[in-house]
């Protein structure tokens, strides 16, 4: 196996990556026992007054220099703590400037005043470009998140929490494992050519994001190739690997405005993600050790039924049901199936598989259902995840070093993965004039095995489906037949299904993952005015890949090995000259002049042994016949320029105007140069206006913005691909197109920010509109061009949609707070033109396997359109079924059944204080929108699920509907179907409407109850501050959706398709401990 051990950081040896939170918190006075002595405590009392009108305060939040909640004004402003003597205090209130003191002696009659700063606490906001602007200067929608929110409740994927959070975020995963792929959208889809993810920049760095799977076509596992007859395995894209201890904080950047300056690849929104810096400290180094221990099992089960067995409606001679495993006195063989229409389980016996045999039993035994036998292959999962991160530094230099190791064993057996993250970021003022930072991130990953996903007998949901009630679990735990191991498997029933076990332990998905990011940066301050920053930053990713078919599997007869090479790098560098000054009084002016040159270059390697000489050896040497060696390689190049100019009026009336020119690569040399601009402004009313004494800040902003994307690589040229056969090459099916033009956003955006009652309660609302042109899409041609398609520019699609944001304080006083938040956001999304050149006025957009679901787009519809085969109806609604066979008359079209988006999402959250003690709940959900499941057809089909049950008692099914008479009219359907005839054809593969569901569900998405030990205790144990929790995600969730998760989506290829479920995973919830400790 080429897989190799990874080396763990001698960091690491010390104590944390062996030790969980339980045995931290044991250790904690040991490892601080070298600490200063105690330090002195004093109490303060006071009261706190709005500088403007000397009114009483309440609410006003005090923390230590350490952002410890010290307490709370009452409802009459007051005030008492207890802090460390010489400690600084900040009293904070939203609206209002932080007033900061030291106190050095116990007092009762403190008066702190708060002046109004009409800036929203002054919040500094990370924008595009690194540019550090404060809040109430933007004139478009922007989200930031704290770093405490990311990591309070941690997953394998950061990204988990953002979910309910974030107005206008969708985040869809594929549901296939312990690092699945995650899709992350805002506003809505923009493009027809499945380009709709947001950028995700860390330290200025723009990471890779598309889903890393094995390259395979569909979720059926078509192959790449057509003969690989593999499936998607998900191994993970860049997102999951940043660590979330890490982030300081993240700014979302929803409108084209707001990244307008990061370029095309930002035409769908940006995460700025800012990771934690060094401080000065004035003694010693910081440390913080972080230590989760996590629990995952299945939330949702399939609803299975244990009422029937193994048969096909097979009766004997008497005319009753029966079971046979092979032809037996009791008739012939009836065990060849995978269907549940079999007898009864009510006590009678039968010949059956017998496991010391490994065939049929000589004597009849118990007919009995396993309740055990899918459930029972499943464990519960665990992570654990241990961090040490230092920190400190001068006046002249600083870094923070942080280092951080995962081990997960996920619920499947023989899966799970290992991963090590390490970061630098460092800081040197070199003179008064130059300033020097650095930021590196490191991350190994490593798997021995990830399960596949898919519809497949390759997937253990191919077993979920398939397995029988009366087939016991512990039949198939030998793998292999006695004397032939590595030759054939057990299978405890005729019908062919791979042995889970043997899927689990035998057919592995290896990885090892490098990922290296991180920039250089210089800033040079010519004097007051004038400023350059230089910055040089890279993104790369080498993947190693090995996928193991073993001997005797249904695909793979004699065994199947590929080796996958995936490299990734991508290079930024950019430059920006700043010039800021007063230029007239209460006028300040900032202009900005900058550029950027980006290359990507990506390679992949696929070496296939299709068959293998030596059964388990699983080397290219031991291929039956030659290796297959495929590869691809692309690259891109993009140069920019940009500039920025932003006018403040008196900090009151704000404008900023941008302007972008990129030069793509991928578009023809005519077409390559696209230019777009942006103006926004922000005006603040409060300070324009006298406005009532209630409303305490308010806030108005415009934007208007156009943004560029250009193509993928090599769709202007024709090229011919080379061939597995020496000495030949194959013609592309796809026609090139050399006049390609850049697709073009322009966006109009408004928005407020409003808070009331001293801001007790606060709202944020965004109004947008997005139309989308010159599509580059991939449209049919006629056969007989010798193309099968060709790459035109087209279609318009519009998003329109509204944002909202409320908060709130409405408990607080010095032992008890309650905050609360509530997020909403609905998009409208409308496919406005498609090319006239488009047959039939559609653009399929995707398809799952075997074409039961299509996403297509069409004029007057919607991105996440559903299509496929549905009931024919009568003008009332009714389903026709034929008169003659009671069947369901089958239509003779295909047509829209529904939608894959939401028609509206939202999160309600809420934190609970009551003195060291902190409750916080986070709920989310959705409404609208439909999932496909090719699963619950399969296993409707074979009478697996309870739904089934209808009909079997009474002999068969009468279709809920009406039949056509010879004069037009309808009467009721009267003709029943026997059980298994009439499941298998309403509810049939291409019939989207009997299987699909509706997807809205609410989710009891994060719980934690945190308890922070009190300053008396801290003091003693010589420490800075010790964190102990208790958490949980995905704890419950309603859904009609059944037995899986309304949020999960198929993998096809690289592709994740919403919308559809195929042979999805269980969907987990996880409880936690976490430990935080502060030197």
């Amino acid at each position: 196996m080429r897989l190799r051990k990874v080396s763990k950081c001698v960091l690491f040896a010390f104590f944390v990556t062996f030790m969980n939170p339980l045995q931290m918190l044991a250790a904690a006075p040991i490892a601080v026992s070298g600490k200063m002595s105690q330090q002195e405590t004093i109490t303060v009392k006071g009261k706190v007054k709005d500088a403007a009108d000397g009114q009483l305060m309440p609410g006003v939040t005090i923390t230590d220099n350490q952002k410890k909640v010290l307490g709370v004004t009452n409802g009459e402003g007051a005030f008492t703590i207890t802090v460390n003597k010489g400690t600084e205090v900040s009293f904070n209130m939203l609206g209002y400037v932080a007033a900061k003191m030291i106190f050095s002696e116990n007092q009762s009659n403190v008066e702190v005043k708060l002046a109004s700063s009409s800036s929203e606490l002054n919040e500094v906001v990370v924008t595009a470009l690194g540019i550090k602007r404060e809040a109430n200067s933007l004139g478009f929608g922007a989200t930031k998140i704290g770093g405490k929110e990311i990591s309070d409740a941690p997953s394998n994927n950061w990204s988990d929490a953002l979910k309910g959070k974030v107005p206008g975020l969708t985040l869809t995963q594929t549901g296939s494992g312990p690092i699945n792929s995650t899709r992350i959208n805002l506003r809505g889809d923009r493009s027809l050519s499945g380009n709709n993810e947001a950028l995700i920049v860390v330290d200025g760095v723009p990471l890779i994001t598309r889903a890393a799977s094995s390259g395979v076509n569909d979720a059926y596992g078509a192959g790449s190739s057509g003969a690989d007859k593999d499936i998607p395995v998900d191994f993970g894209n860049g997102i999951s690997d940043i660590n979330p201890d890490d982030i300081e904080s993240i700014t979302v950047l929803k409108g084209a405005a707001a990244a307008a300056l990061y370029g095309s690849r930002a035409q769908n929104g940006a995460f700025i993600i800012t990771t934690k810096s060094g401080s000065k400290r004035d003694k010693g180094i910081g440390v913080t050790v972080n230590s989760n221990s996590s629990f995952n099992d299945v939330l949702r089960w399939p609803d299975y039924q244990y009422e029937y067995g193994q048969g096909n409606l097979n009766k004997n001679k008497a005319g009753e049901l029966y079971y046979s495993y092979s032809a037996s006195a009791d008739g012939p063989n009836t065990g060849s199936t995978s269907s549940a229409w079999g007898p009864k389980f009510d006590g009678q016996s039968y010949f059956q598989y017998d496991p010391n045999v490994e065939g049929q039993g000589a004597t009849r035994t118990p007919w009995v259902p396993y309740k055990d036998n899918i459930k029972g292959f499943w464990r519960t999962g665990y992570t654990l995840q241990n961090s040490v991160a230092l920190d400190g530094g001068t006046d002249v230099f600083t870094a923070r070093a942080s280092i951080t190791h995962t081990k997960n064993e996920w619920i499947m057996p023989n899966t799970g993965f290992e991963r090590i993250v390490g970061s630098l970021n460092t800081s040197l003022q070199l003179s008064k004039k130059l300033k020097l930072n650095g930021k590196f991130n490191y991350t190994n990953k490593t798997s021995d095995n990830l399960p596949g996903t898919g519809y497949n007998g390759q997937s253990i949901a191919y077993f979920m489906i398939f397995q029988n009630p009366n087939v016991d679990l512990n039949w198939y735990a030998p793998r292999w037949k006695k004397g032939q191991e590595q030759l054939k498997q057990i299978h405890p029933y005729s019908s062919f299904i791979e042995n889970p076990f043997l899927i689990a332990n035998e057919m592995t998905n290896s990885l090892n993952s490098t990922n290296l990011d991180g920039n250089l940066q210089g800033v040079y301050t010519f004097n007051d005015r004038w400023e350059l920053m230089f910055r040089s930053g890279i993104n790369m990713r080498v993947d190693a890949r090995e996928q193991r078919r073993t001997f005797d599997t249904a695909n793979f007869p004699l065994g199947y090995y590929k080796q996958q090479d995936v490299n990734f790098m991508e290079s930024n560098t950019d430059a920006l000259l700043s010039y800021n000054n007063e230029i007239l009084p209460k006028l300040e002016f900032r202009a900005s002049i900058g550029g950027n040159l980006m290359n990507r270059d990506e390679k992949q390697i696929n070496s296939i042994a299709r068959g293998l000489l030596l059964p388990g050896v699983y080397k290219l040497s031991n291929a039956l016949t030659s290796a297959v060696a495929e590869n691809g390689i692309y690259k891109r190049k993009t140069h920019s320029v940009f500039g920025l100019m932003n006018f403040s009026w008196d900090k009151k009336i704000y404008l900023d105007i941008t302007g972008r020119n990129d030069w793509s690569s991928t578009l023809p040399e005519n077409n390559n140069s696209y230019f777009y601009p942006s103006v926004s402004s922000s005006y603040i009313l409060s300070e324009i206006f006298k406005l009532p004494e209630v409303i305490s800040f308010a806030k108005l902003r415009l934007s208007w913005a156009q943004i560029g994307s250009d193509t993928e690589p090599y769709r202007t040229i024709k090229y011919y691909g080379v061939s597995a056969f020496p000495g030949s090459s194959e013609a592309p099916s796809t026609l090139q197109n050399a006049d390609l033009k850049p697709e073009m956003s322009r966006s109009w955006e408004t928005g407020a920010n409003i808070s009331l009652f001293k801001n007790r309660i606060n709202a944020d609302v965004n109004l947008y509109l997005t139309n989308t042109t010159n599509q580059v899409l991939s449209v049919p041609l006629d056969i007989t061009t010798g193309f099968s398609s060709a790459f035109i520019n087209g279609g318009k699609i519009r998003n329109k949609g509204i944002e909202v944001m409320l908060s709130g304080k409405p408990v607080a006083t010095t032992d008890f707070t309650w905050t609360s938040t509530v997020t909403w956001a609905k998009n409208k999304n409308t496919i406005l033109e498609l090319s006239k050149d488009v047959l039939a006025s559609q653009q399929v957009i995707a398809q799952s396997g075997a074409g039961a679901a299509s996403i297509i787009a069409t004029v007057g519809g919607s991105t996440g359109d559903l299509w496929g085969y549905g009931l024919v109806r009568n003008d009332k609604g009714q389903v026709i079924f034929d008169k003659a066979t009671g069947l369901a008359t089958r239509p003779s079209d295909i047509q829209k059944i529904g939608n894959a988006y939401a028609d509206w999402r939202g999160g309600f959250q809420n934190e609970f204080r009551y003195k060291d003690f902190t409750l916080s709940v986070l709920i989310d959900g959705q409404y609208g929108g439909i999932v496909y499941s090719q699963t619950h057809h399969k296993m409707t089909e074979q009478g697996k699920l309870k739904h089934t049950l209808v009909g079997r008692e009474e002999g068969g099914v009468i279709g809920d509907g009406v039949v056509q008479n010879a004069d037009g009219t309808f009467s009721p359907n009267t003709t029943r179907v026997p059980v298994n005839t009439w499941y298998a054809d309403y509810y049939r593969r291409a019939n989207l409407e009997t299987n699909s569901f509706d997807a809205s569900f609410l989710k009891l998405r994060e719980a934690r109850i945190e308890y922070r030990l009190p300053k008396s205790v801290i003091n003693r144990l010589k420490v800075s501050g010790i964190t102990v929790a208790l958490y949980g995600r995905d704890l419950a969730m309603i859904s009609k959706f059944p037995a899986f998760d309304p949020e999960t989506a198929a993998l096809n290829g690289s592709t994740i398709m919403p919308g559809v479920e195929m042979g999805q995973l269980p969907s987990t919830r996880t409880f936690g401990l976490n430990l935080r400790l502060q030197l």
